[in-house]
C-alpha cells in the first residue's frame, strides 16, 4: 500500500517527539481579605469580596500542584516543509473545574508553512509580556487568551505578521436587572467568528508589536411579540500595544491594551456586555460593549546564572454602564516582586510578594489583598527521533 504522505526526498530530517513540563509546588500564606474558595491560589482582584467578609475571616495557608504541566511537540517533513504540532495540559481547573487539581487543555494546534490551526496564543495577545513571576494567573491588565484559530502566519521569525480567525464568544452581566424575567428568555448568537491580527518588529534589542480585534456580538429575545423587543447586537473591538527592551540585565516587559467588549480575551476583565437603561417605554433597556483599559509594566533582572528577580505593576479599568449593580467591579490592580534561586537550569525556588486591590462600580467599596508565596519548580524536556 502506498504511503498517505510523500516525504519531501530522502535526505529530509527525521521526525522528532519531544516530551516536555515541570512539575511545580505552591505554598503560600494570604494576609488580607479572602477571595473567592474556588481560586484561592491566585490573585485575581475581580475574584476578591465584593462587599465585606464575603467569603469570611483573612488570614489562610494555602498549597497545590495545580502549575504542574505535561506537553507534547512533534515535528516530521510533510513535502516541502516541516509539520510541527503541539499538546499540552496543565491540572489548574477552571469553570465547572474551578478549585480543583485537574487536567485542562492548553494547548493543541498545528502549523505548516504559513497556517496554524487549532488551540493556541490569540494573535491579538503578546505572551512575551507574562513576567518570570512563580504567581499562575498573571497580569490583570494583560491580553491572555488561548483560542481555537485559523491562523495565516505571511511573514514569520523576530518580525512576523499573524491574521486569525477566532472562536467567538462573550460574558454579559445582567446586573440590577437579575430578577429581569424578561431576560430569562435572552440568548446569546455569534453569526462570525472573531478576526484578530498582529504585526511584529523584532531585533535583539526586544520588539514592539500592534495588534487588534473585531467581533459582532448578538442577543435574541425569543419572549414573543407581547413584551418589548431586547434583542441586539455590539461591535467589539480592541487595540493592544506591546514590547520588550531587552537592556542587560532588564528585560522590561511593558503593553497597553484598550477596547470594547473585549474582557473575555484579557487575563481578568469581567464581562464584555452590560445593560444600560433608556427611559425609553419600548425598549426600556439595552445591552453595551464595556469599554476596558488595561495596563502591564513589569521588569525581569537576570543577575547571574544562579540569581532572577522579577517586579511590577498591572491595572485594568472597565467604564460601567448604568443598570450594572453598585457592586460590579470596577478597577483592579495587581502588583508583586520575587527572588528566585536556580541551583541549576532545571531546577528554581523562591519567595514572592504579591497584592492585589479591587473597587466596585457605585458602592464606595475597595478592598485590598497581601499575600507572600514560597514555589518549587522541577523541568523537564527529552527529545526522541532526529540526528543521531
Amino acid at each position: 500500500m502506498p504511503p498517505i504522505v510523500a516525504w519531501a526526498d530522502e535526505d529530509a530530517p527525521e521526525s522528532t517527539l519531544t516530551i516536555y513540563g515541570h512539575v511545580m509546588l505552591d505554598s503560600g500564606y494570604d494576609f488580607g481579605e479572602i477571595g473567592d474558595p474556588n481560586w484561592f491560589d491566585v490573585l485575581r482582584p475581580t475574584k476578591l469580596p465584593r462587599f465585606e467578609d464575603e467569603y469570611g475571616d483573612g488570614g489562610r495557608t494555602f498549597w497545590g500542584v495545580r502549575q504542574t504541566r505535561f506537553g507534547v511537540k512533534a515535528k516530521t517533513p510533510l513535502l516541502d516543509e516541516e509539520l510541527k504540532a503541539w499538546f499540552e495540559w496543565e491540572l489548574f481547573g477552571v469553570g465547572d473545574d474551578a478549585g480543583q487539581t485537574t487536567f485542562r487543555l492548553r494547548h493543541a494546534v498545528g502549523e505548516w508553512k504559513q497556517f496554524r490551526f487549532g488551540q493556541t496564543w490569540s494573535p491579538f495577545m503578546d505572551i512575551d509580556v507574562f513576567p518570570n513571576s512563580i504567581e499562575y494567573w498573571g497580569p490583570n491588565g494583560m491580553v491572555f487568551f488561548r483560542n481555537v484559530q485559523a491562523a495565516w502566519m505571511p511573514i514569520q521569525g523576530e518580525s512576523r505578521v499573524t491574521i486569525a480567525l477566532e472562536r467567538p464568544g462573550a460574558t454579559a452581566d445582567e446586573g440590577q436587572f437579575t430578577e429581569f424575567p424578561a431576560l430569562e428568555m435572552i440568548v446569546p448568537r455569534f453569526p462570525v467568528p472573531d478576526l484578530s491580527a498582529e504585526a511584529r518588529l523584532g531585533g535583539s534589542w526586544g520588539f514592539v508589536e500592534a495588534a487588534g480585534v473585531v467581533r459582532y456580538i448578538a442577543w435574541d429575545d425569543l419572549s414573543g411579540p407581547e413584551t418589548p423587543d431586547l434583542s441586539g447586537h455590539e461591535w467589539g473591538w480592541g487595540v493592544n500595544l506591546s514590547s520588550n527592551l531587552n537592556l542587560d540585565p532588564f528585560i522590561f516587559r511593558l503593553q497597553a491594551v484598550y477596547g470594547h467588549g473585549i474582557q473575555n480575551y484579557m487575563n481578568d476583565g469581567a464581562a464584555d456586555i452590560g445593560i444600560e437603561t433608556t427611559g425609553n417605554p419600548a425598549e426600556p433597556i439595552k445591552g453595551v460593549a464595556l469599554p476596558i483599559l488595561g495596563l502591564v509594566a513589569f521588569v525581569d533582572a537576570n543577575w547571574s546564572e544562579r540569581w532572577t528577580s522579577t517586579a511590577g505593576w498591572s491595572y485594568v479599568w472597565v467604564d460601567n454602564s448604568n443598570g450594572q449593580a453598585p457592586d460590579a467591579f470596577h478597577t483592579g490592580t495587581y502588583a508583586l516582586a520575587n527572588l528566585l534561586y536556580h541551583p541549576s537550569p532545571r531546577f528554581f525556588f523562591g519567595p514572592e510578594l504579591q497584592y492585589d486591590r479591587r473597587t466596585n462600580f457605585d458602592d464606595g467599596f475597595a478592598v485590598n489583598d497581601f499575600r507572600i508565596q514560597v514555589s518549587f519548580k522541577f523541568l523537564y524536556e527529552r527529545t526522541i527521533g532526529g540526528a543521531p
